[in-house]
């Protein structure tokens, strides 16, 4: 029978925490990297005092923003592809609800971050504490169960030995492949000071191992079938199928058999750019060449795609054509009418490239696709091209590209850019595109950028942010600083909100509020960005034009720190070639004839006529 050792329940949790492991290519290693610490009153004293003494183990991490440091913590995991991640403390109050937009990416993108903020007295003693919010209706609720919506589990810890089972259920569905997502523990603060007689084995080092469920044999008989009977399949690869690390099975099925494959913004990186059966990104930012095999083909299967909106073009690309979907969580196996495979992407991908050794597609439709990304590739040098007027993003993107190793990362997460970046960002290997587009978080950028490095060190990280974007949330350049971990940050000055300036105008209304031209103002703000970046300790510059971001490029791959290039864009312009409609419901009253064609317009096109 195991002894007893007396302990706080925060030095409790942190102990365990430490022990927590995981093994990746046969080496054993720890599944939490650490923990993002910003202390208030509701977590000094007691996870504070915890984690001084765990440093060795379980490394802490100061932020200079809660929602900036969860930020980091899910970009970690992104990285690590759901095998590894980090955990988060803050106080009670403003320090919690900061992180619930974090919380709220994490939930839907499905990635693993532990939230442990701190909360009121369970005692009730000093009721009501510091940054208490007081519900007359109900004493129990407290601000954190802002949480519970965007949590995959969640629990408030109001006694110590409550930790013996809450922890071990938190760590069964961070490392679940089908349930992964955001854990709150929300400790109350009194309670974390409070001591227990914990058993030594609850801190016995345990090792959580990848789960592969295998698709149901009928399941993959009819899919195996439905190939068969093809003439025009198309595999459309999402993110679950990075996470499963079934790439290199995704690359000799599709060269097996000649299924070209298009990748959503979670997928893409999924096949290089240059595989023979490589169409691109697909749906609203999608290629021209794997739009048109959307349309063109008779079979649709989806792998580990959740089938967002941008994806699908909100319903209308993949109408009338044959679904099938592939995933491991079975809501998202039956998501719009598909039929379902229920199992581990390189689980199910292995088992139907066994089935169909012998078949390949008609050459009709190989040669097809094939012309198609010969057209696409002609567009995206068009797009990318240097000119000399103002640069649009696509040729900062082109830029960027060019000058970025082939193992680098690009990483970005709202506004126009991400739809750019799906276009025209050519990945060579996985990991090479990091994009938040499921929440489409606008700051998430620069500390996402952290969060890649931390994962990857010997990457090189670039960051794609708007200026819109960075004003919201750039204080997490500070602690790449403070860190040594080297990003380079692209600010892609358009003065506003470009993209929803050109959305703003598609649909029919006028330039308003967006645009800092557009906005209520006295005088509009000279916002010398490069001056920031310095004042936060990275070495930063501004160009005019794509020569100058060149050698600018040049110059931030020597440096030694992290570093900022700014350069002004033309808001106005996008790539033309590709893309698809996207359902963005248009006023039925207006003013403006602008508004009312476009109500027309849109109308025609959710009753099925399609343009």
């Amino acid at each position: 029978m195991s002894g007893h050792i007396r302990l706080t329940m925060a030095q409790a949790l942190s102990r365990w925490l430490a022990v927590q492991r995981v093994e990746l290519d046969g080496v054993e290693m720890p599944y939490f990297a650490g923990i993002w610490a910003i202390f208030g009153h509701g977590n000094v004293a007691g996870m504070g005092e915890a984690l001084a003494g765990l440093e060795d183990v379980l490394p802490t991490f100061r932020g200079h923003n809660e929602q900036g440091m969860a930020h980091a913590a899910i970009a970690f995991a992104k990285a690590s592809r759901r095998q590894r991640a980090m955990a988060c403390t803050t106080s009670i109050g403003p320090g919690a609800t900061n992180m619930v937009t974090a919380a709220a990416l994490a939930h839907v993108n499905r990635l693993p971050v532990l939230f442990l903020p701190g909360d009121v007295y369970a005692s009730r003693r000093p009721d009501p504490v510091l940054q208490q919010i007081e519900d007359f209706a109900d004493a129990t609720v407290s601000a954190n169960d802002c949480f519970r919506p965007v949590s995959r589990h969640f629990d408030r810890i109001t006694r110590p030995g409550q930790i013996l089972d809450a922890l071990p259920r938190a760590m069964a569905v961070l490392t679940d492949p089908a349930l992964c997502g955001p854990v709150t523990l929300a400790l109350c603060q009194d309670v974390q000071a409070e001591a227990c007689d914990y058993p030594e084995s609850f801190f016995a080092p345990r090792v959580w191992r990848r789960r592969r469920p295998r698709p149901d044999r009928a399941e993959l008989a009819r899919l195996v079938e439905a190939v068969r009977a093809a003439k025009a399949p198309l595999i459309v690869a999402g993110g679950g199928l990075l996470y499963s690390e079934a790439e290199a099975v995704l690359a000799a099925l599709a060269a097996q058999t000649g299924i070209p494959v298009a990748e959503t913004q979670a997928g893409k990186g999924a096949l290089a750019w240059d595989h023979p059966q490589a169409l691109g990104s697909i749906g609203v930012t999608g290629t021209s060449a794997a739009n048109a095999a959307a349309e063109a083909a008779d079979l649709i299967i989806g792998v580990g795609t959740r089938l967002q909106d941008f994806t699908t073009g909100s319903r209308t690309l993949f109408a009338g054509k044959r679904l099938v979907q592939i995933n491991v969580a079975a809501p998202d196996a039956i998501k719009q009418g598909a039929e379902a495979v229920v199992g581990d992407a390189r689980e199910t991908l292995e088992a139907l490239a066994a089935a169909l050794a012998g078949w390949h597609v008609d050459a009709s439709w190989r040669d097809a696709n094939r012309d198609a990304v010969a057209e696409w590739n002609s567009a995206w040098a068009a797009a990318t091209a240097p000119g000399n007027a103002l640069p649009s993003d696509a040729q900062v993107i082109g830029a960027v590209w060019r000058q970025a190793d082939e193992d680098a990362t690009v990483v970005c997460a709202a506004g126009g850019l991400p739809g750019e970046l799906h276009k025209l960002w050519r990945c060579h290997r996985p990991g090479g595109y990091h994009v938040e587009y499921g929440f489409s978080c606008m700051g998430y950028e620069v500390a996402g950028g952290l969060g890649v490095k931390m994962a990857d060190p010997a990457r090189d990280v670039y960051v794609m942010v708007g200026d819109g974007s960075y004003l919201m949330l750039n204080s997490e350049l500070a602690t790449s600083v403070m860190l040594g971990r080297k990003i380079t940050v692209i600010l892609l000055d358009n003065r506003g909100y470009g993209c929803i300036n050109r959305l703003q105008q598609g649909t029919g209304g006028r330039p308003f509020n967006n645009l800092l031209a557009d906005t209520a103002h006295d005088i509009l703000p000279a916002i010398d960005f490069a001056a920031h970046a310095r004042s936060l300790g990275a070495t930063a510059e501004k160009v005019n034009g794509i020569a100058e971001l060149d050698a600018a490029l040049v110059r931030a791959k020597q440096s030694a720190g992290t570093y900022v290039i700014v350069i002004e864009t033309d808001p106005a312009i996008t790539t033309a070639a590709g893309g698809h409609w996207w359902d963005v419901a248009v006023p039925e009253v207006s003013t403006r004839a602008e508004v009312r064609a476009a109500r027309r317009d849109y109308e025609t096109r959710i009753h099925g006529e399609r343009k």
